[in-house]
Parts: C-alpha cells; sequence; structure tokens
C-alpha cells in the first residue's frame, strides 16, 4: 500500500492510498498520536509497514487501517475516551481478573451482555463515589 496523502479530522486519522482508497482510523487506538500537537502529527515517515512519529514514538500499520473495527467501541470506547479510568483498578472492584478486562478493552475478547452491564455499573458506581466527595 502506498499513500499519497494523510490528514486528521475529527479524532481520526485518514489516508488516501495510490489506488484512490480512503481509509480512516480512530485516534482512541493511538492516545500519544490523539494528543499531539498538529506539528508533530505533521512530522510522521512512511516505512515500508506503516506511518512512523519519531518525536512521540508512536507506529501505526498499514495492516491497522483494515481492522474490522477502525474506531473502538462499547467497553473499549469508554476506556479509551477515559484514559483515567484505570482497568486494574475497576478490575479490582469487581473482582474479575485485571487481564480478562485488559481483553474487553483492548477488543481481543468480548464481554457477554450481562458482563458488560456488570463493568458498566461498576464504572457508574465509581462516578457517584467520585461526585459525592467534598473538600
Amino acid at each position: 500500500m502506498k499513500i499519497k496523502k494523510l490528514w486528521f479530522d475529527n479524532e481520526k486519522i485518514f489516508v488516501l492510498t495510490d489506488d484512490e482508497k480512503q481509509l480512516w482510523q480512530s485516534l482512541l487506538w493511538y492516545p500519544r498520536l490523539q494528543n499531539a500537537t498538529q506539528e508533530q502529527r505533521n512530522n510522521y515517515r512512511i516505512t515500508n509497514t506503516g506511518i512512523r512519529w519519531e518525536e512521540i514514538d508512536e507506529d501505526m500499520s498499514f495492516e491497522s487501517f483494515f481492522y474490522d473495527e477502525p474506531e473502538p467501541t462499547g467497553i473499549a470506547k469508554v476506556f479509551h475516551q477515559y484514559p483515567e479510568l484505570n482497568v486494574s483498578a475497576i478490575a479490582r472492584r469487581m473482582g474479575m481478573k485485571q487481564s480478562l478486562l485488559a481483553a474487553y478493552v483492548s477488543g481481543s475478547k468480548k464481554p457477554s451482555i450481562e458482563r458488560t452491564k456488570a463493568i458498566e455499573k461498576t464504572i457508574h458506581n465509581f462516578g457517584k463515589e467520585l461526585s459525592a466527595i467534598q473538600f
């Protein structure tokens, strides 16, 4: 795959390939790139296997533009949108293995509807606890 053009728009990275395909990937998968300045984002180089941003130490493979889910959904989206949520701490609150919740967040495993609701309830309860804090 050869890239003719690369640009960013609304928390996404887009590329135009040499065969005129427009592909995109959510920046939620790439927090360093998401938080980079425009100058840092524009400072990239194309490699044989993808795109490299040396200054922010970020790599994006060409293959990632063809993943089934270019944008995180469900639990994965919540944890990527709110990096303040600590996977280990939430798993501990639930009595769940951290590695299992991490697999849900990465998208490598899909939780059941019941498990999804339990994770959501845990996060909501944590939010209620935080909002009750007074100084």
